[in-house]
């Protein structure tokens, strides 16, 4: 939803904005020059703080397709989260390739947080996170050019350059990263190969990027900083041994800042434009979208597995340690310094961009319609929903077709039936792995996000993981953000299971038995 009257006032400085890409809608300010040498990581705000009984803060959860600002209030056995702004998320392309809107999206943030300022002004804090591996390259403030997308073509010699120097095996070790092309080292080769790299510039991934231009303060939230490649496996910092072989300059790299931790407060130029009283400080969540939104699981605890389900599906289990015997698994930070084994499967991306090709063609679809006509009784064709050849932007029930065994699907219909199906299989196949790599026993599947609301795909995961499958809470990602804030502001107390523990209270979750 765009408003009627744009944002006034000045913006980030970046490449002009080219015409957006075409394709379905789901559903700033400049601060100081960053400093660009690691130094101590932000720390909790000291002294005596007041003793809160309940409170209302702002989660800014930036999705690959969309984004929104939520508020969220907590209390005593109360957690209840409301959309106050929602906005698409739509990339952009241009002759030199394609780009994340980074200026537009900055833009719908301070409008959501006016609207949230609005609805309660005592709002204790705000939270930023967002899809992985992505990033601005900013010098003296400014950004070089408007971020590149992860799905942008260019990352293949980015791979290549990578390996040249250092073998997967020994990335894997280092870093724990399932191999994965858009992995921000990778992305991160081929602008050194361009030459936009220099000791004068530094690296913002893009839930940093929006809080730098929130605050004026640069940092890295270390869950996000894990999907990069370049962080250490066993100390948690930046890799630089690893960084120093690729060449690349150890200034790139800001402070590392854990969940809850303040990162800043609003300059004043932000406080005015949103209407603020006061500036309002911002926390450091599980940025990486992810991490908040296992914060909101309701598991029980550890023998459960988790499918945060939306234009990827991330399935795993959360340990205590990393698991590096199997490099289709990736090992990721959580917040409170859990791991977050899990396995990347495309996600719910098959559906939309094969619903944008339709479209494309003068179809109308009706998501609603269409799973409903997918779970009628028929032949089912399946494919490996993690081939490679998936991945890029394009004629999606083609590639599909292409991939199946047996007779393709011909009808939507039936290419939603085959998808959900598909994805039940990958998502059975990655539990089964888990359990086995991690020795952790697997009781029950939570599916959250966007993907939870699939009644179809639901039901088909119970059935091929033989297991029982809690669907919700939709909205997982902004729950885990808002907890991790309320948490820091002593809304709530307690560890991770206490907090699931009122996320089970106040969102019950939807049953699918295997049948």
């Amino acid at each position: 939803m765009t408003p009627p009257h744009p944002e006034p006032g000045p913006g980030p400085v970046s490449a002009p904005r080219p015409e957006p890409v075409e394709g379905p809608r789901p559903e700033v300010v400049e601060g100081p020059r960053p400093e660009v040498v690691e130094g101590p990581r932000p720390e909790l705000v000291d002294g005596p703080r007041p003793e809160l009984v309940e409170g209302w803060v702002a989660a800014v959860d930036l999705g690959a397709t969309s984004g929104r600002v939520m508020l969220g209030h907590v209390g005593p056995d109360e957690l209840r989260v409301e959309a106050v702004h929602r906005f698409p998320n739509e990339p952009v392309r241009t002759p030199g390739g394609l780009y994340w809107d980074i200026d537009e999206l900055f833009r719908q943030v301070v409008i959501g947080l006016r609207r949230a300022v609005a609805r309660a002004p005592d709002l204790v804090s705000i939270g930023i996170d967002s899809w992985a591996v992505d990033y601005g390259l900013l010098r003296g403030g400014e950004l070089v050019g408007p971020p590149h997308h992860y799905r942008d073509e260019r990352n293949g010699r980015g791979v290549a350059a990578v390996h040249a120097v250092v073998s997967q095996p020994d990335l894997y070790a280092a870093g724990g990263l399932q191999f994965l092309p858009f992995n921000t080292l990778y992305q991160l080769m081929v602008d050194r190969l361009d030459g936009r790299l220099d000791e004068s510039v530094q690296m913002l991934m893009i839930p940093d990027l929006i809080g730098y231009w929130l605050t004026g303060v640069p940092s890295a939230e270390r869950t996000n900083a894990s999907t990069t490649g370049l962080l250490d496996l066993t100390t948690a910092s930046w890799n630089h041994s690893l960084i120093e072989r690729l060449g690349l300059p150890p200034t790139l790299f800001p402070p590392l800042a854990d969940p809850g931790a303040v990162v800043g407060e609003l300059s004043a130029d932000v406080t005015a434009r949103i209407g603020a009283s006061r500036p309002i400080p911002v926390v450091a969540v599980g940025s990486h979208d992810t991490a908040s939104a296992v914060v909101a699981v309701p598991m029980a605890g550890r023998e459960a597995a988790y499918i945060s389900s939306g234009t990827w599906s991330l399935v795993g289990v959360e340990l205590d340690e990393p698991v590096l015997t199997d490099p289709s698994f990736t090992n990721e930070g959580g917040v409170d310094g859990r791991v977050r084994y899990l396995r990347n499967v495309m996600g719910m991306w098959l559906l939309s961009e094969c619903i944008r090709t339709w479209e494309q063609d003068g179809s109308t679809v009706d998501l609603d319609g269409l799973l409903r006509k997918a779970a009628l009784p028929g032949p089912v064709a399946v494919f490996d929903a993690n081939h490679p050849s998936l991945l890029p932007a394009g004629d999606m029930p083609s590639r599909i077709a292409a991939l199946c065994t047996g007779t393709a699907p011909q009808t939507p219909a039936e290419f939603a039936r085959s998808i959900c199906e598909s994805l039940a299989v990958a998502y059975a196949s990655a539990i089964t792995e888990a359990e086995r790599l991690s020795g952790v026993p697997i009781r029950v599947v939570h599916v959250v996000g966007g993907g939870s609301q699939n009644a179809l795909l639901g039901q088909l995961t119970a059935y091929r993981t033989g297991r029982r499958v809690l669907a919700g809470p939709v909205e997982a990602t902004a729950i885990g953000n808002v907890l991790v804030q309320a948490r820091a502001a002593g809304l709530v107390s307690g560890s991770l299971e206490d907090l699931r523990a009122l996320v089970a209270r106040t969102h019950p979750s939807t049953v699918f038995e295997p049948r």
